[in-house]
């Protein structure tokens, strides 16, 4: 009798516990019907099919507007650019315009909806901001610790070129192709660039020769020397200097020699390269200075080593 009545008294223990727990999950979920109920009453549905006739005409109207771009362009070819430019504002406005006109023909405007659409339109600008913003801060960073200046010739991400102008979102960079390279400032902050003169106007080029290991390695250092001296870009009042170095190109044993000088302005450095580059190898011909080549020595002189460890042993 006893655990009988323990065991009723378990129950109502759990029953009151469930009820309990029930209440405040029945009481947050009876609003949420009126609350769904709330926003479709929002909805014009009258307005709906207008509005997908409108998409459907800024569809349309989106068309010809690229097909007649793409007409005035090949038609007025100089003006092609400016054209593009019209366009491209032209279909921005024709997005923002259909995109008001739909919410304002799909949903009964009041302040509810303004504060939805408010809301929404408040967070997708703030996740797009948040990268402009990034580099807004990057770009002040840059201008007062100043890792390249502007005019400098600057190596990043594998673009080689000089700084056109340092702004608040990006950087603007163009290479020795002739192509303008834009950068976003917190890119730059976060990679690894290098600079070759860092304000000034000269700058280091180094210029590179393969020769034979069995040619003249005095007069090849001379002759690229020479040529350096005599180039009418480098800038003399810093050094001149070949360095040599045995080296394995193409499975074979060569010597590279690398000048080393600074030309004048940047601007004229593949100038200056090829200026020196043109010398050396004329010179190289006309003094029999050949390129490395695979060298076949012959059995007599492969043995000669032999003999002197055996000589040596006795």
């Amino acid at each position: 009798m006893t655990r009988r009545h323990c065991m009723n008294g378990a129950c109502a223990t759990l029953a009151a516990l469930g009820s309990l727990l029930w209440t405040p999950i029945a009481a947050a979920a009876e609003p949420a019907a009126p609350e769904f109920s709330q926003l479709v009453g929002f909805v014009r549905w009258s307005g709906v099919l207008v509005s997908i006739g409108v998409v459907v005409g800024a569809m349309i109207l989106l068309r010809f507007l690229h097909t007649a771009v793409e007409r005035l362009g090949a038609r007025f070819a100089h003006r092609r650019l400016t054209f593009q430019k019209v366009g491209s504002f032209t279909r921005f406005f024709v997005y923002l315009a259909t995109a008001m006109v739909v919410i304002l023909l799909s949903f009964q405007v009041n302040q509810t909806v303004l504060a939805l659409v408010g809301g929404t339109f408040a967070v997708a600008v703030g996740f797009a901001m948040r990268d402009l913003v990034a580099a807004m801060l990057a770009g002040v960073t840059i201008m007062l610790d100043r890792p390249f200046q502007v005019g400098d010739r600057v190596q990043y991400a594998g673009e080689y070129g000089d700084i056109q102008a340092i702004g608040l979102r990006s950087v603007r960079m163009q290479t020795l192709d002739d192509n303008t390279v834009t950068i976003p400032n917190n890119k730059v902050l976060t990679d690894v660039t290098s600079c070759g003169n860092y304000g000034a106007l000269d700058m280091q080029v180094q210029v590179d020769f393969h020769v034979g290991t069995d040619q003249d390695l005095e007069l090849a250092e001379r002759l690229i020397t020479e040529a350096i001296l005599t180039s009418r870009y480098v800038y003399l009042k810093k050094p001149v200097v070949v360095l040599v170095k045995q080296v394995l190109k193409d499975d074979f044993v060569a010597v590279h020699l690398r000048g080393k000088a600074y030309v004048l302005d940047t601007k004229y450095e593949k100038a200056f390269e090829t200026d020196v580059s043109k010398t050396v190898l004329r010179a190289f011909r006309e003094h029999r200075i050949l390129p490395p080549a695979v060298l076949h020595r012959s059995a007599e002189v492969a043995a000669r080593p032999s003999a002197r460890r055996d000589a040596g042993a006795n």
